[in-house]
């Protein structure tokens, strides 16, 4: 029995092996950014919860890590705006610390919401506490639910 080394096979490889490498790899990326999004994960930022009673619209918005100072919300017909910076959080002097991983975005960011109803722009009230911001929108007068009165005859 003729015994043959691993190195002394003849070799044949695929030419079109790391283009379709490649496109695996980018299908994959590709797949996965679009559930980020349909999650509502990955670019949305702040996350909201919305809700409603019969008097007022609230919205809490997670910011961890933003100064209340850094917030602006601003309500404009029927769309709330929150605007922000999330500042970085460095420790130790600049330059002279090594990051082995950045998870958390800093920068500029805004939120645009449509509310689901007329509000009374001028009690809108915003409130924050361990890093959620409670907003709270009275809704107004004409789209509050009315009970009529019914007259007997």
């Amino acid at each position: 029995m003729a015994m043959r080394r691993f190195y002394d096979q003849p070799v044949f490889r695929n030419p079109w092996a790391d283009f379709e490498k490649m496109r695996r790899e980018f299908d994959t990326l590709f797949r996965n950014l679009g559930s980020e999004v349909e999650r509502g994960g990955g670019t949305v930022f702040p996350a909201l919860n919305v809700s409603e009673d019969e008097h007022n619209i609230y919205v809490r918005a997670e910011v961890p890590g933003v100064a209340a100072a850094d917030l602006e919300v601003a309500v404009e017909g029927d769309t709330l705006t929150i605007k922000g910076e999330r500042r970085r959080f460095e420790v130790g002097e600049a330059g002279k610390v090594a990051c082995h991983r950045r998870e958390i975005d800093s920068g500029r960011f805004s939120r645009a919401l449509s509310l689901p109803t007329r509000v009374d722009t001028e009690q809108v009230t915003a409130t924050g506490k361990n890093g959620i911001l409670l907003i709270t929108l009275p809704k107004a007068e004409e789209v509050k639910p009315r009970r009529i009165a019914i007259k007997a005859e």
